[in-house]
């Protein structure tokens, strides 16, 4: 398979929306980072449709056509049949005019060879020898048969894609022509490098519209008409069948758009619920209209079918029909090989997530899968990480928020704004003395604490840091601080108990006061007996006053 789709590693923000909308589930995560699995990707574009970041990216061929148009053969354009709900109001002639400008030789619509391919369903349905005929036009979906519902293979009609059959057709006309599809397809990129020497080069609408862009060329507002179009309706839902006669009475005829829709009768034809039908299958809701990069860029699908059906004519283009033998195509198994975990395994996984009897397997389907034993399968695969699982990580951070909570020697306290509690824990309970967590919750914080500073931070904005604060009724020393969370408009409170560091600090200085107190009195003391010798010595106490002042100052600091 080509690498149509690549990821942009640094885009991917590891939001599992890409694999919630995989319809076949193939997208490996790893390392908080995406990656498609390429032989078990259909290519129908769902992840790069879903994708909010734009991870997920459609390799550009565009300098790759720009080669093709240097190389000095002529160069066609084959223009899907959906052009005309992309390009509003612009017409084929309009379309021709400004991709010749691009250097292109020639446009024309790939309805041409969708004629070419509803002849070859008629044939089939006429020689009324299969009992069922898928078509093959959507190359997701012979992608989805191939890898998924091999034991179906030999529905598919054996017949090339309406792309296929316009390029071999124009290379038929002009031996030395190069042929370039445009559409709104991410999957014909790999089905023209699957199948070499038809096609040579793919651009999406997207693609074109950028180049035209830069090269400052404006489509002209230029509706034509041909009543010889009728496979114009080719991109919608029923757009085969609308086409094609429909004469058999042993047949019954239906369309299925959609790759849920597609498995759901592939599944019923496993069953061998369904004989003797025609089924046209696409891969997009609404058919080609709706292709990833239509409904990604160009989401209308009500008026994109109006435009296609205004578009369409009522007869068949005029094109020869080529031998049956030389627009035939074979489909082949593509093998997936997926290790495929026991029971146990699978058990051992679901305990890993937190999930240890049937009532833990939630099945929200958050990580992309269905069920929680999907989602351990594809762990056992490589292709997912226990952490995808939601819950596991809801349960894992409440436990760990919980654990801190109640362990931190911390009090806390939340409130709302209308300084009602919360939430308290338990070095909180233990430092006011109530009993239990109920007792005051849904209670006015007034019942416990001085609502002042808590009416204080939620008016002002301004939190409280590490205020030192006495709380009279429980005796304590607390250290508070006090933050107002504007997103959740909760007032938090932290309080650190510093009683027995306060009890501490008192007595430290209750020690220095009696010891100045002590040293007042024996400095007193020795002052009057100073005083006494130095009369005697016929000195004054002047100097040895100053000594002893400064010896109380030094116990003083102390």
């Amino acid at each position: 398979m080509a690498n149509c789709l690549t990821l942009k590693k640094s885009n991917c923000k590891n939001c599992y929306k890409c694999i919630r909308h995989c319809p076949v589930k193939s997208i490996r995560f790893s390392g908080n980072q995406a990656y498609i699995i390429g032989n078990e990707c259909i290519l129908c574009g769902h992840c790069f449709v879903v994708c909010p970041q734009d991870a997920k990216q459609i390799v550009d061929e565009t300098e790759k056509v720009k080669v093709l148009l240097q190389s000095g053969d002529p160069v066609y354009v084959s223009l899907a049949p959906s052009f005309i709900a992309n390009y509003e109001g612009s017409g084929i002639e309009s379309m021709r005019k400004a991709l010749k400008q691009l250097g292109f030789y020639d446009v024309e619509e790939t309805a041409v060879g969708a004629t070419i391919v509803k002849r070859e369903y008629e044939r089939m349905i006429d020689e009324g020898t299969r009992d069922i005929i898928i078509s093959s036009c959507c190359h997701s979906v012979n992608l989805l048969i191939q890898k998924y519902y091999p034991k179906e293979l030999g529905y598919l009609a054996d017949v090339m894609s309406p792309m296929q059959a316009h390029c071999l057709n124009i290379k038929t006309r002009d031996p030395k022509a190069k042929t370039v599809f445009v559409g709104p397809c991410v999957a014909k990129k790999d089905e023209a490098e699957y199948y070499e020497g038809i096609v040579d080069a793919v651009l999406t609408f997207d693609e074109l519209t950028k180049w035209l862009k830069d090269e400052n060329i404006t489509l002209e507002k230029e509706l034509d008409s041909n009543p010889d179009s009728r496979a114009r309706f080719f991109p919608t839902t029923g757009g085969i069948l609308k086409t094609m006669a429909q004469d058999s009475p042993e047949y019954t005829y239906m369309a299925v758009d959609g790759v849920e829709n597609c498995i759901a009768a592939l599944k019923d034809i496993e069953n061998g619920n369904i004989h003797k039908c025609f089924i046209e299958m696409s891969a997009c809701a609404g058919s080609c209209i709706g292709g990833p990069v239509m409904e990604k860029f160009h989401r209308a699908p009500v008026k994109d079918y109006k435009a296609v059906a205004e578009f369409a004519g009522e007869n068949d283009f005029d094109v020869a029909q080529p031998d049956s033998l030389s627009i035939r195509k074979t489909f082949t198994m593509i093998e997936r090989r997926s290790a495929v975990p026991s029971d146990s395994e699978i058990t051992e996984i679901l305990h890993q997530m937190g999930k240890f009897k049937p009532s833990d397997e939630l099945n929200c389907g958050s990580c992309g899968y269905d069920t929680c034993r999907e989602k351990a399968v594809a762990i056992y695969q490589g292709k997912a990480e226990i952490s995808m699982c939601l819950p596991f990580l809801k349960d894992k951070a409440e436990s760990f928020s919980d654990t801190i909570v109640k362990n931190t020697p911390n009090g806390l306290i939340v409130l709302n704004e209308n300084y009602e509690v919360q939430q308290i824990n338990a070095a909180a309970l233990k430092m006011m003395n109530i009993r239990s967590a109920s007792d005051i919750l849904g209670d006015q914080v007034v019942r416990i604490l001085d609502p002042k500073p808590f009416m204080e931070v939620l008016n002002s904005g301004r939190s409280i840091r590490d205020k030192k604060v006495y709380l009279a009724e429980y005796d304590r020393y607390a250290e508070v601080t006090i933050v107002y969370d504007r997103e959740y408009k909760l007032l938090v409170c932290i309080m650190r108990d510093i009683t027995d560091e306060e009890t501490a600090r008192e007595k430290k200085e209750n020690i220095s006061r009696q010891t100045v107190e002590v040293a007042d009195k024996v400095v007193d003391k020795q002052m009057r007996i100073v005083q006494e010798i130095a009369s005697l010595l016929g000195e004054t106490a002047a100097e040895t006053k100053i000594a002893l002042t400064k010896l109380k100052e030094t116990i003083a600091d102390e």
